[in-house]
């Protein structure tokens, strides 16, 4: 093989499953891209992509040396990191996925700061609350919020949400507070339903260090937490609401606490990247700044009325980087 410009060309193709996208990332013109396979294919003397007047596929032997193209790619760039980490500052392309609650709410606000510190970094960054995969698609750092699903992922620990019972002041002047998770079977309740599967997203509690859940759904379920919020501010119900999208509304009034004697914690929210002998300083930088943004002690965190009992995020100590069990 020539060079490694016809393995880069190759992996480009295989990631977008398109040589019109491919051509566009990489500079080049579909003919060029197109050609560049060809030769390829040639060189090794099996197919590599099926091709269609539509789509571009991997065949199976294309799917094997996509794999080991990706190793060879990344083994390249942790080599040419790890001779310029000492003199250089993060630069290029940094692609990024986040749920797209906590990424509006809490990370996308604060980026002028991060942006303007690293001025040589292009930020890519997708909202969306779907299933991702880092090395397939290409994503440099991922913010997840539960256990990451794979488990050769790095996952460095941000911290744990906490999720809200709350109701607006009209409609519990009008239907009173419920007093226990019993007694939401007689309210009307908001819930989050996953649309891929129909289910309802359960209600999490605690009491006297016993957790446990409830399943709660009602005459409006919606699959988007913003518009909870906007259904419960509205008297609709009673929502389940989690802590960073409900702060500003329980503060202003908006909003109140309702069984706040029986809150959990709940899920953790990592960073998330592949794992490679040596981070490179762009991911390396967001990762810390996403650290130092969530500290132990969210500013979302303290909201709600007095006395009531809020459990805080912990935050894990700075330390090497670890696989999902940090």
């Amino acid at each position: 093989m020539e060079n490694l410009n016809a393995i880069r060309v190759f992996a480009k193709v295989a990631e977008t499953r398109s040589f019109t996208d491919a051509a566009k990332h990489l500079g080049l013109t579909s003919s060029a891209v197109s050609k560049a396979i060809t030769r390829l294919e040639q060189e090794l003397g099996v197919r590599l992509l099926h091709r269609t007047t539509r789509s571009v596929g991997l065949t199976n032997d294309g799917a094997s040396f996509f794999e080991r193209c990706q190793q060879i790619l990344t083994d390249v760039d942790d080599a040419e990191n790890a001779l310029n980490r000492s003199r250089a500052a993060p630069h290029g392309r940094l692609r990024l996925h986040m749920p797209v609650g906590f990424g509006r709410r809490v990370i996308v606000p604060a980026l002028s700061g991060f942006m303007e510190r690293y001025p040589d970094l292009v930020l890519d960054a997708e909202l969306s609350d779907r299933m991702i995969d880092l090395a397939y698609e290409g994503i440099d750092v991922a913010v997840q919020i539960g256990e990451p699903a794979d488990a050769r992922l790095i996952a460095r620990h941000l911290c744990h949400l906490r999720f809200v019972a709350c109701a607006s002041p009209d409609y519990l002047a009008r239907h009173g507070a419920p007093a226990t998770p019993e007694d939401l079977d007689r309210h009307h309740c908001l819930a989050y339903v996953m649309m891929h599967t129909g289910r309802y997203r359960e209600w999490q509690f605690l009491k006297d260090g016993k957790a446990f859940a409830k399943t709660v759904s009602g005459r409006l379920n919606i699959n988007n937490a913003e518009s909870l919020l906007e259904a419960a501010t509205a008297g609709l119900g009673v929502a389940m609401i989690s802590n960073f999208i409900a702060a500003d509304a329980l503060r202003d009034g908006r909003l109140r606490p309702v069984l706040t004697d029986y809150v959990a914690q709940g899920p953790r929210v990592s960073a998330v990247y592949l794992p490679g002998k040596n981070l490179s300083p762009k991911v390396r930088a967001f990762v810390d700044f996403l650290r130092d943004l969530i500290s132990g002690d969210p500013h979302w965190d303290d909201a709600g009325e007095p006395g009531a009992r809020l459990l805080k995020p912990g935050r894990a100590p700075a330390g090497p980087d670890t696989p999902r069990a940090e």
